[in-house]
C-alpha cells in the first residue's frame, strides 16, 4: 500500500494547493477567499463540495468526500483556513520550504493533507469506507474560538476518527490541557482624579488589582497539586496588567488579562466558576465592581491509545519512518481538543515539520509536507475499510 501511495503523491501538485491557499490573505473571521479557492480546487479534481454556513455565513466552511463506494469507516482530514492577526506575507518557495502567512499554521499542512486525498484516490484506495475532508474559519483565538468547526461538529459533520496537520510531528499527543482566556476588569464610582484631591476611603483599583494578582498567585499554587502525567498542571496564569493615564491621577478602572488551563477530567464549568469565586469575594471585601469576559478556547484533550486510530496510525507511522511515533503531551490547544470534547471520536494532531506560528516568519519544509500526505493516505488506507 505505502509504495503505492508513493507514486501517486504529486509534489507539484501539493505545492500548487498550497500556494494557492496562502496566497489568500485570510485572517480568522475573513477566510472566505481561501474557502472558495479550495472549493474551487476540489472541484476542478472532480469532488462534489457542500459549503455549510456552520453559524459563519460570511465564509461557509469546505466539506468534501472520497467516497469508496463500500460500507467501512470514515476518517476524517481537518484543517483551518484562517491565520492569526498578523501583517500579510505572500507565498514564498525555495528548494528546501514554503514561506508565507499560514505556511506553517496551517495551509501547509491542510494542503498536504488535501494530496494525501487525493494520492489515495489516485491509488485506488481506500477499498472500503471514505475519507471526509472539512476546511473552515474561526479558529484563532482571540478572534473565532474554534466557532464554526465546533458547530459542524455539534450538526454531526465529523468522520469515525479525525487526524489534523497542525505543526507538530515529534511526537504523537495523547493528552493535553484546556484552555480558557480572560480579561477581569476593577471599577470604582467616580471619574478619575488627581491623587490629591481623592475622597479618603474610596477603593484603589491599583490596590485591588495588586490583592487580585496575589490571590491568583495563591491559587496557581494551590493548581500546582493538580497535575497529569503527560498533560501537565492546572494553572492560572497573568499575561498584562494596564490602568491610568498619568502617574499621578487616580484612576477609576483597572484591567488585566490571562489565561486558566486545567487537565483532563475536570469540568470546565467547575473551573471557571471557581475562578469566578475568587472575583466576587474581592469585590464584595473592597467596594469595587469587578467583572470577567471569561472565554473557553477549547476543552481538554485526552486520546485512547487502544483506539484502531491509533494502531492504524503507528502501522503508517512506521512502514515511513522504520519506528512508532513516540507519545507525548500536546502542547496547544488545538481542534482536536473540541473532536473529544464534543464528538467524543479519537483524533490525532500531526503535521509537517514547520515553524514562525504566530509569526511573519512562517515556513514548512517541503519533504515533511510530502511525507504528510502519504502518511495520510496511508493511515486512510489501514483505517477505513475495517468498519
Amino acid at each position: 500500500m505505502s509504495a503505492r501511495i508513493a507514486t501517486r503523491v504529486d509534489r507539484r501538485r501539493m505545492l500548487a494547493i498550497a500556494r494557492r491557499l496562502i496566497s489568500v490573505h485570510s485572517p480568522t473571521g475573513e477566510a472566505g477567499g481561501a474557502a472558495e479557492a479550495l472549493s474551487g480546487l476540489l472541484e476542478a479534481e472532480g469532488f462534489a463540495v457542500d459549503r455549510p454556513e456552520a453559524d459563519h455565513p460570511k465564509s461557509p466552511a469546505v466539506v468534501a468526500r472520497l467516497d469508496s463506494g463500500t460500507p467501512g469507516r470514515t476518517l476524517q482530514f481537518d484543517g483551518h483556513l484562517d491565520t492569526v492577526h498578523l501583517p500579510f506575507v505572500p507565498f514564498g518557495k525555495d528548494e528546501a520550504q514554503i514561506t508565507g502567512s499560514g505556511s506553517c499554521d496551517m495551509k501547509g499542512g491542510l494542503a498536504a493533507a488535501v494530496e494525501g486525498m487525493l494520492a489515495a484516490r489516485d491509488a485506488g484506495m481506500p477499498e472500503a469506507g471514505s475519507i471526509l475532508l472539512t476546511a473552515h474559519d474561526l479558529h484563532e483565538a482571540p478572534w473565532g474560538f474554534g466557532a464554526q468547526f465546533d458547530r459542524l461538529l455539534v450538526d454531526g459533520v465529523v468522520g469515525d476518527a479525525v487526524l489534523i496537520p497542525e505543526p507538530l510531528c515529534d511526537r504523537l499527543p495523547v493528552s493535553g490541557r484546556g484552555q480558557a482566556c480572560w480579561k477581569v476588569t476593577i471599577r470604582r464610582e467616580g471619574p478619575p482624579i488627581h491623587e490629591v484631591m481623592r475622597p479618603q476611603g474610596d477603593p484603589k483599583v491599583i490596590a485591588v488589582g495588586a490583592e487580585l494578582i496575589r490571590r491568583l498567585g495563591e491559587l496557581d499554587s494551590r493548581l500546582s497539586g493538580e497535575v497529569n502525567p503527560v498533560a501537565g498542571r492546572s494553572s492560572v496564569f497573568v499575561g498584562q496588567v494596564h490602568a491610568g493615564e498619568i502617574y499621578n491621577q487616580d484612576p477609576p478602572i483597572f484591567w488585566m488579562e490571562g489565561t486558566r488551563r486545567w487537565i483532563p477530567g475536570q469540568d470546565r464549568r467547575e473551573v471557571e466558576a471557581g475562578f469566578r469565586a475568587v472575583l466576587d469575594a474581592l469585590a464584595a471585601e473592597t467596594g469595587t465592581t469587578i467583572e470577567a469576559d471569561y472565554q473557553l478556547v477549547r476543552d481538554a484533550f485526552a486520546l485512547d491509545v487502544a483506539s484502531p486510530l491509533v494502531a492504524d496510525f503507528q502501522r503508517a507511522y512506521t512502514a515511513l519512518s522504520g519506528a512508532p511515533l513516540s507519545t507525548g503531551p500536546k502542547p496547544f490547544v488545538d481542534d482536536g481538543n473540541s473532536v473529544w470534547a464534543l464528538a467524543g471520536v479519537p483524533c490525532v494532531t500531526h503535521g509537517p515539520r514547520a515553524g514562525g506560528q504566530h509569526t511573519v516568519g512562517e515556513w514548512a519544509s517541503i519533504d515533511d509536507l510530502a511525507r504528510v500526505a502519504h502518511l495520510y493516505a496511508l493511515t486512510a488506507a489501514l483505517y477505513c475499510p475495517r468498519g
